[in-house]
């Protein structure tokens, strides 16, 4: 069942009884598991939010144990989404997904207080005994979507519609730009930061935008609404997204989805809290995980394109193949790392840089 802030706290006083006590509410030994999922944007039938609930109602069905699932969504990062994690503790939860970078600090606070407790965190990057992180390697499948879009662009200009200039979604605009131009070395790629996980708005603005400059395959990158997709078909210009597919809002120029499913990892972790072998960790999945799918291909793009991409996604499975293997070069024109070097995981995680066809400027 999906909640939002304001009914959620309406159930009653946010941290009365155990809460307001600083213990748990026990749950008897014949109780399903709690799971509690706290999200920043709404649950709808696309996106982020969509995508974790989905891979938790995924996990819960392999799982003999009996689950409950509480989805609570478009929640703000802040105090607001501190108290929420919390009622939901004290409600009885034993296992919360804290669905957003920006819940880290709270969440970690809720482990370190309730060590019976399992959080596993989106984005971050803390560890804790009770306490894992978790993140895609959504580049893997931004590199094969670059393929892609070399194959059909006409104009050579690619565009990205972007939430955020963090590192997460960098390397994947990073990423598409490199499988571009490992088709065709003359490809740009021009971004446009909304600053928002959630505006359809800007977000339709912002695709027109770049449609006006010539654009004509456009990464939807991190949006957790259609409006860029549907905004590309209305245009015929080529689109894709993250997490979950959104062919039915471009039929005819959808192409392709960079899915995540998140249901292997979640199983794992709410397999080893039930066996009392939870161990806080980093986690840092993709392919080879069967986390990062790509799916949804447009008929459009080659057959010899497609005997490419699928050459390079089966390397990238079998680990004999990164994304970030030189030669690569900043768009400063620094070389980052030399022919048959691969940038090491730490630099891509704190990927502050666009590479050489990457055109757009990063916010200062």
């Amino acid at each position: 069942m999906s909640q939002n802030r304001r009914q959620f706290l309406t159930t009653g006083a946010a941290l009365a009884g155990a809460a307001a006590l600083g213990l748990p509410k026990m749950a008897r030994a014949d109780e399903p598991l709690g799971v509690a999922l706290i999200a920043p944007s709404p649950n709808g039938d696309v996106g982020w939010t969509h995508a974790l609930a989905s891979g938790l109602e995924k996990a819960k069905a392999e799982i003999a144990t009996p689950i409950n699932i509480t989805v609570l969504d478009n929640i703000m990062e802040g105090p607001d989404a501190d108290r929420i994690m919390q009622k939901t503790v004290a409600d009885g939860n034993k296992l919360v997904l804290a669905g957003s970078f920006g819940y880290q600090n709270g969440a970690l606070q809720l482990a370190r207080r309730f060590p019976d407790v399992t959080v596993i965190h989106a984005s971050g990057y803390q560890v804790a005994p009770n306490f894992s992180n978790f993140a895609a390697k959504n580049f893997e499948g931004t590199y094969l979507m670059g393929m892609a879009a070399a194959a059909v662009t006409k104009s050579k200009k690619l565009g990205s519609v972007s939430a955020f200039a963090i590192p997460e979604l960098i390397t994947s605009i990073n990423a598409f730009a490199l499988g571009a131009r490992a088709i065709d070395p003359e490809i740009e790629v021009s971004v446009v930061w909304v600053n928002s996980w959630f505006d359809p708005a800007k977000e339709q603005s912002a695709a027109k935008a770049l449609i006006s400059q010539g654009v004509d395959v456009i990464f939807s990158n991190a949006q957790d609404t259609p409006s860029v997709i549907a905004a590309c078909e209305e245009a015929g210009v080529y689109a894709f997204n993250l997490n979950s597919s959104m062919k039915s809002y471009a039929p005819k120029t959808y192409l392709g989805c960079v899915e995540t499913d998140w249901a292997p990892y979640f199983k794992a972790e709410i397999e080893a809290h039930l066996a009392g072998e939870f161990k806080g960790s980093s986690h840092w999945l993709g392919i080879s995980e069967g986390v990062i799918k790509v799916s949804d291909w447009n008929a459009d793009i080659p057959a010899d394109a497609m005997t490419r991409i699928e050459e390079a996604r089966a390397k990238m499975a079998d680990g004999s193949f990164n994304p970030f293997t030189g030669p690569i070069v900043k768009a400063d024109g620094t070389e980052v790392a030399a022919a048959g070097a691969i940038i090491p995981d730490d630099q891509v995680l704190a990927m502050d840089y666009h590479v050489q066809g990457v055109v757009t400027p990063l916010p200062k």
